[in-house]
């Protein structure tokens, strides 16, 4: 499998997500944030988008969710989060364990996933993760296995406040096992606003070390729409 091209085209996908502005339906506001849903093309479930404002520049929003050391830092729905595999600078395979959901009525999954940043044109910067196989990480008996269609953030600055970010988040996750969904359906608008919340408050207390900046990570090469 070409890991590197699969990347690219998740990261295609996302931005094709952020760009479609038909069929989406509200159901969650909170705190500022907004999650919409609509049926994913791709499974028998939903994709949802999610957004929000981040008060940061989109190169540092993006070059701060994008690394694994900062990731289980700041989201509390994970327990694991460990970067198994290092394609480039700005892609990796990474192995992720979920907290248990909804009072416990989701147990934990874990995932196998292709990360990668990639900037657009307008300063826009896209984090895709999508779900792969890779070698020595089968599915074990531990957890149940979930899957990641093409997932996601876009970050864009705000047209008046360039110094901010405008944050969107595509989330279209198989969770498998025996859950109905109507329990997924229930559970996840809220558990995605506390996602954003998580990262609103994760980036404000992240402070990077003196004399060292925000270097390659924040700068992946400009490709065109």
């Amino acid at each position: 499998m070409d890991y590197k091209v699969l990347a690219q085209q998740t990261a295609q996908d996302i931005l094709g997500y952020n760009q479609d502005t038909s069929g989406w339906k509200v159901v969650k506001s909170s705190k500022k944030i907004t999650v919409s849903s609509k049926a994913s093309k791709i499974f028998h479930g939903n994709l949802y988008r999610v957004e929000g404002i981040i008060p940061e520049s989109t190169s540092k929003l993006s070059d701060f969710l994008y690394k694994p050391e900062n990731r289980i830092t700041w989201d509390k729905s994970l327990k694991v989060y460990n970067m198994i595999h290092k394609i480039d600078s700005d892609t990796f395979i990474c192995h992720t364990i979920t907290q248990s959901f909804a009072m416990g009525s989701i147990s934990p999954r874990d995932f196998i996933d292709i990360v990668h940043l990639e900037r657009f044109e307008g300063n826009a910067y896209v984090i895709s993760s999508k779900s792969v196989e890779f070698p020595g990480y089968p599915p074990s008996s531990d957890y149940i296995r979930g899957y990641n269609h093409a997932c996601g953030f876009v970050c864009s600055p705000l047209q008046d406040n360039p110094a901010h970010s405008k944050l969107v988040m595509f989330v279209q996750t198989e969770m498998r096992g025996k859950l109905s969904p109507s329990i997924i359906e229930a559970t996840m608008p809220s558990n995605l606003v506390n996602l954003i919340l998580n990262a609103k408050d994760g980036i404000k207390s992240h402070r990077a070390p003196p004399g060292r900046g925000c270097r390659h990570h924040c700068q992946p090469s400009l490709k065109k729409k």
